[in-house]
């Protein structure tokens, strides 16, 4: 489990129970519950699981309270509580479609092989009104095979991310992927929440042949990495992927270029300057590489200094606007950003990490000397993609020397790229 962003609200584990004890109809803020119930995930202690145990069978009619529900059931998942299998299951056949979300879920996460709490889930799949991408998902998780009939209707489903989840699944099963480039196609959807969720289902049908058209794919490039190395370790496994077709792809992620995207959107008129700043804060990155595209291409001269100013103005703490300047510094070449992009290589706050390596990227784009020595410093993190990106923005500039010290690094995308240096350094 994550732990960077644990205990935000800084609740030890004894407030985080005592509040959730506290009866609905008691409590001064029945969010504080809530927030309770999800903090727990945070200590996997007999008496963490047995105050959310406590909170699953609490029965309260308040909205509050269902969210609370939900939540307890959430943290008991990432706990990986066995012994909440007995709560959570009595929620599957809870009339709230989220609760019971939730609860296949926790399951899913858990791990079980349970029959006849495999059987409840996949009957849910005859039940109206539910969330059916969650469910086809545990069974796949759970490698019940036994669903598949039960899934099959769902290919053809209006929601794309299900039908996607459904295909997926029938293919795995089944392992007959005669209809997996249906959920390749969505891959260019307009909908970005349909191009995120078949990128989790060509995962879980370990669909390997996808892995080009995924790096071309309008998302965010931690969405793209996570996914080309969870199917290239899958299909070097098999023997059907090599290293060599493996690593151009990664550098083409990490460089992140729009040029280098299957864009699906377009503008039906020339756009102004104000209108693509806003687009950089875009949750549809889909819109944002559309809008960097037209930057380079069409503004710019006079792109630098508005991204200036919007980095002042917000960028600074947005973490995806600030990552879209960073790569634009680095296209543009725009040398007075040198002082923006070192910055953006030193800062250590999770959100920001995928900042540092545009700015590694985009420090060697501006072919300055002087970044070599913090470029140097950013190859020896313990972050696989900002030690690739410092190592790509070395050889722009030259330098090859930590190349030879990351010959055994732990990674094996950065041990094959600083392996790949070691005939240039010994010319």
């Amino acid at each position: 489990m994550d732990k960077r962003f644990a205990n935000i609200f800084g609740l030890t584990e004894d407030q985080c129970i005592a509040l959730l004890d506290t009866p609905p109809e008691q409590a001064a803020d029945e969010s504080e519950r809530y927030i309770a119930a999800s903090q727990l995930a945070n200590y996997p202690s007999d008496a963490s699981v047995d105050a959310l145990i406590r909170a699953v069978y609490t029965a309260y009619d308040s909205l509050d309270n269902r969210i609370t529900r939900r939540k307890a059931v959430e943290s008991l998942g990432k706990l990986k509580a066995v012994r909440g299998l007995k709560a959570i299951r009595t929620c599957l056949a809870d009339t709230d479609c989220y609760t019971v979300e939730s609860a296949v879920w926790a399951i899913g996460e858990i791990n079980t092989n349970d029959s006849e709490i495999l059987e409840e889930i996949a009957d849910l799949l005859t039940k109206p009104e539910q969330i059916y991408r969650v469910i086809i998902h545990t069974l796949v998780k759970l490698n019940y095979g036994a669903a598949v009939d039960r899934i099959r209707p769902f290919m053809d489903a209006d929601d794309e991310p299900t039908a996607s989840a459904a295909i997926s699944a029938v293919c795995r099963f089944t392992q007959d992927f005669s209809q997996i480039d249906r959920v390749v196609a969505f891959l260019q959807s307009d909908s970005v929440n349909a191009r995120r969720a078949c990128l989790e289902d060509l995962i879980n049908s370990r669909y390997y042949p996808a892995i080009a058209d995924i790096a071309r794919c309008p998302i965010s490039l931690m969405f793209r990495l996570r996914a080309v190395r969870t199917l290239a370790d899958i299909g070097m496994e098999a023997g059907a992927v090599s290293i060599d077709e493996i690593l151009p792809l990664i550098e083409q992620i990490l460089l992140d270029h729009p040029k280098d995207l299957v864009l699906v959107h377009e503008y039906d008129q020339p756009p102004a300057l104000d209108f693509l700043v806003r687009e950089l804060y875009q949750t549809d990155f889909g819109r944002t590489y559309l809008a960097t595209q037209t930057f380079v291409d069409q503004y710019s001269e006079q792109a630098p200094a508005a991204l200036f100013a919007t980095y002042e103005a917000e960028a600074h703490n947005d973490y995806g606007a600030h990552y879209h300047v960073m790569k634009l510094m680095g296209w543009l070449k725009h040398q007075p950003a040198y002082d923006l992009l070192l910055e953006a290589l030193h800062n250590s706050a999770p959100q920001f990490m995928k900042s540092r390596a545009a700015a590694a990227l985009s420090l060697g784009e501006l072919g300055d000397s002087q970044a070599i020595a913090p470029l140097q410093r950013s190859a020896q993190s313990k972050i696989w993609m900002l030690q690739y990106a410092a190592l790509m923005a070395l050889e722009k500039l030259g330098d090859y020397s930590q190349h030879q010290l990351l010959l055994e690094a732990d990674d094996w995308a950065v041990r094959a790229r600083a392996n790949r240096a070691v005939p240039v350094t010994q010319v």
